[in-house]
């Protein structure tokens, strides 16, 4: 039996931060279907390729060390239990290797929606080719996941499927693509290929194992940098989640409402300041605001705001996400070279 888990984008997906409704989806896999695992989503996703795509790894040609803190849908409280606001914390790093034709990168989050808690560690490579005014990077991953049950509270308290705490580790596969240029990228990945299975032990002493299935998305995103002004430059950005369709689940969950579509704009001031808004479809408005300080603007702090305007049942109205960004410097070359003149050509 497996667990039955809320989409990435199901509309209603956060109904599931609530243990009773937890719970309730626990014994309706009875009738049912694995379901896929909702993965963490960020609003600053224009700023973490790394997160999204193995390929995006060294791509911009320096190292770049991001960490994010979301709250989602902030002071989210159940009926009966506290907490149920999903909270993530993010870590990547990517750094182009030219001794290996690319790029290496990593990284680290951990992600908490009521008694559900994820640990993932992503290790990539991605090797580059010039493609025109860009590079294409082609990369993979390996990741280590591990999925903590905490203490559920049964409808029926004999139920053998309702998994007690503990957790279960599994090691997974990502692959992807990326294309970078001054103007343009355009980035495609597919995650968790292995759809590793999570075991656990019954809340019933003695009773068969719970299952939980960690399903796989596939990321599409896209920004395109338009020079408004000498100094301004104007970024539209786009970015799909989508459900793939498997051997588990039902056969029709790769469908429209499923998937979750985000669109953006934001608008870069001396390559210093910005701003942007976003719309998440069917769910909210974001703004958001930052800046670059430090020597060649290699710090970066922003702030995300989204307004939950449509499906607000069983969700907070607010959700926040705080970014901050190192750009490392370029290399340069690791020997100077030779300088020759007439006097010395003997």
């Amino acid at each position: 039996m497996f667990l039955k888990c809320a989409p990435v984008t199901d509309p209603k997906s956060a109904a599931s931060m609530n243990k009773i409704l937890l719970s309730t989806l626990l014994l309706s896999a009875v009738a049912g279907s694995a379901m896929a695992q909702q993965q963490p989503q960020f609003s600053h996703y224009g700023f973490n390729g790394m997160y999204l795509n193995p390929a995006y790894a060294g791509i911009k040609g320096q190292g770049e060390i991001t960490a994010i803190g979301r709250s989602q849908y902030y002071g989210y409280d159940g009926t009966f239990d506290s907490g149920g606001s999903p909270q993530t914390l993010s870590l990547t790093a990517s750094l182009p290797v030219a001794a290996i034709g690319g790029g290496l990168g990593i990284g680290v989050y951990r992600d908490k929606i009521a008694q559900l808690g994820t640990t993932n560690a992503q290790l990539s490579y991605s090797k580059h080719f010039k493609v025109g005014e860009g590079r294409l990077g082609i990369g993979v991953q390996g990741v280590l996941n591990n999925i903590h049950q905490g203490t559920y509270r049964a409808n029926d308290e004999d139920d053998v499927k309702v998994p007690r705490e503990g957790s279960d580790q599994k090691f997974d596969v990502g692959a992807g693509a990326w294309y970078e240029s001054d103007q343009l990228y355009v980035g495609l990945s597919v995650n968790n290929l292995l759809r590793s299975s999570y075991k656990f032990n019954s809340q019933v002493a003695g009773g068969r194992t719970a299952e939980y299935i960690n399903e796989n998305h596939a990321y599409l995103t896209a920004g395109y940098n338009i020079e408004a002004s000498s100094s301004v430059v104007i970024t539209p950005t786009v970015l799909v989640k989508m459900v793939m369709p498997g051997k588990f689940g039902d056969s029709n969950k790769f469908t429209f409402k499923n998937n979750s579509y985000e669109l953006g704009a934001r608008a870069t001031f001396n390559d210093r300041f910005w701003g942007g808004i976003g719309y998440r479809y069917d769910e909210s408005f974001t703004g958001m605001a930052g800046l670059s300080f430090a020597k060649d603007n290699a710090m970066r702090v922003g702030l995300a705001y989204d307004l939950v305007a449509f499906n607000q049942d069983a969700r907070a109205l607010s959700s926040f996400e705080l970014m901050l960004s190192y750009r490392l410097p370029k290399p340069g070359m690791a020997v100077r070279p030779a300088i020759r003149t007439p006097r010395y050509s003997f």
